[in-house]
């Protein structure tokens, strides 16, 4: 396992280390142990979560706030998404800039999320399956969101404006400057 730093202060790229013959392939998808080790960071997760998605939904920005915070890591199992992780955190070095990665089961990579961070992807694919792991529950009280638009952020979701579809929920998301992280 490869740990990757993004410009974002304590979010990482997780790259597998991959051994392949002519039978295929096999890698560890995640060590608690390696990556507490690498990063300094908790890696126990107590939670699953898949989605299913066609081409243009774009998911996001959402967050958990407060003690219900969930740091998150995110991989795609299959077709191709677009993942962005925002820094949301008002202490933080990189309080409100964004970051981007092209996740697929070909290049397996994965994105690790840290609390207080927003977290959304976009599908670029006919369809995808998306995987992310939480290390806290999820509670709909601690729900927060940044419209996928936001005009401070100016997120590259990689798809033309008219192919994406929206929530009705995401639709109506607060913007960045009328949040109060």
């Amino acid at each position: 396992m490869k740990i990757k730093e993004t410009p974002l202060k304590d979010c990482y790229i997780i790259e597998p280390t991959i051994f392949e013959d002519d039978r295929g392939y096999f890698y560890e998808k995640f060590n608690e142990q390696k990556f507490e080790e690498l990063t300094g960071m908790n890696g126990h997760f107590v939670q699953d979560n898949v989605s299913k998605s066609s081409y243009g939904v774009l998911r996001g920005i959402h967050l958990q706030k407060g003690e219900h915070a969930q740091a998150k890591l995110v991989s795609c199992l299959e077709g191709k998404v677009w993942d962005v992780a925002v820094d949301l955190r008002k202490d933080s070095p990189t309080f409100g800039k964004w970051f981007g990665v092209e996740l697929t089961p070909e290049n397996k990579l994965q994105l690790y999320v840290p609390r207080g961070f927003g977290h959304g992807f976009s599908v670029l694919s006919e369809k995808a399956i998306f995987a992310y792991k939480c290390d806290n529950f999820y509670h709909k009280e601690a729900e927060g969101s940044v419209i996928w638009n936001d005009p401070d952020l100016n997120i590259d979701w990689k798809l033309p404006e008219e192919a994406i579809v929206l929530s009705e929920k995401d639709e109506k998301l607060p913007t960045f400057a009328e949040n109060n992280f």
